[in-house]
């Protein structure tokens, strides 16, 4: 294991520079050349830190952990672990251009928790990131449901699918995960704010791991804003879900987002409150547009501005929005 107890040099990152409109990440995550590998990453103190390979050797530690202030992991590579890929607990911490794969614990049949990026952060940035292959969640904030705030999800991409080879307990042609995106809390902490834009959700479609399998599973005592993101070949897009009592319900909006080839677009649950809709593309392949469970939605409820989205390579290269919005 590599702990560094802090670096020189660091700032907060510029915008990405994308193609124009693109979803997604722009291709480029993971290491440069020659990188520095080591085995696990402990991050003690604030700086950059970049062009690390990680590679856990199916060892069952957190990967990388950030445990400072003031923290960019850029250029990463993070991999092959029997549990998490990245711990944040610390503030104003920037993930920036990595890829974060195979992480899986127990077996496809006995699937545990080994998530892609998870803690307790705040003022947290994942920025043009992919992360796939993970037998958890690839975001899931936070397994305690201890206080987390202010994370910006952006230029992302998210997959799951059959395993090219067997890899730690599982076997060639299964299909690791349970969410692409976990929200968690309790109503006695502040609630927790996440946005989640321009990001590609895929894959989430596996029979036997859980049951209403989604790519985004947004619940619990927190406020999300998802905006002009594609979804595909999942059993469900979105599952939006309010609630009472201890862990309370989501806030969320949609804005602008398309889905294609998948069974459900949204799953709306549990009289969820003040759920905004607007501007839902809906793409070939879809089996129900929108399923209600569980009471449905609540007061304040809103679905409009329905459209037909150009095709999904399409979306995928020139975003979502109008000649006129642009």
């Amino acid at each position: 294991m590599v702990s560094f107890a802090g670096a020189s040099g660091w700032c907060r990152p510029e915008k990405i520079s994308c193609a124009a409109d693109a979803i997604g990440s722009d291709g480029k995550a993971g290491c440069r050349e020659n990188p520095k590998k080591v085995d696990r990453l402990s991050i003690k103190g604030p700086g950059v830190y970049e062009n690390l390979l990680v590679d856990g050797a199916w060892g069952e530690s957190t990967l990388v952990k950030i445990v400072a202030d003031d923290v960019t992991l850029r250029n990463c590579e993070i991999q092959s672990g029997r549990h998490n890929a990245v711990l944040v607990v610390g503030k104003n911490v920037v993930i920036e251009s990595c890829k974060i794969h195979h992480v899986l614990a127990g077996t496809f049949k006995d699937q545990k928790d080994a998530h892609g990026i998870t803690g307790q952060p705040t003022m947290l940035v994942i920025r043009n990131c992919e992360i796939s292959m993970v037998s958890g969640d690839c975001i899931q904030f936070d397994p305690g449901r201890g206080p987390w705030d202010d994370v910006l999800v952006e230029n992302c991409t998210f997959r799951t699918g059959p395993l090219e080879s067997d890899a730690a307990g599982f076997k060639k042609g299964e299909r690791p995960g349970e969410n692409a995106v976990d929200t968690k809390q309790k109503v006695s902490n502040p609630r927790s704010r996440m946005t989640i834009r321009n990001c590609l959700f895929e894959g989430w479609k596996q029979p036997g791991q859980v049951s209403n399998l989604a790519a985004l599973n947004l619940k619990n005592h927190v406020e999300v804003k998802v905006e002009n993101c594609l979804f595909r070949d999942n059993e469900i897009c979105l599952r939006l879900r309010g609630g009472e009592g201890e862990y309370g319900g989501a806030l969320v909006s949609v804005e602008r987002c398309a889905v294609y080839d998948s069974a459900v677009a949204v799953r709306i649950e549990d009289k969820i409150g003040d759920l905004k809709i607007r501007g839902l593309g809906i793409g070939g392949g879809i089996g129900k547009k929108v399923v209600y469970a569980g009471g449905g939605a609540g007061p304040g409820f809103e679905l409009s501005g329905e459209f037909e989205p150009p095709r999904f390579e399409a979306a995928k290269k020139g975003g979502l929005m109008n000649p006129g919005e642009r």
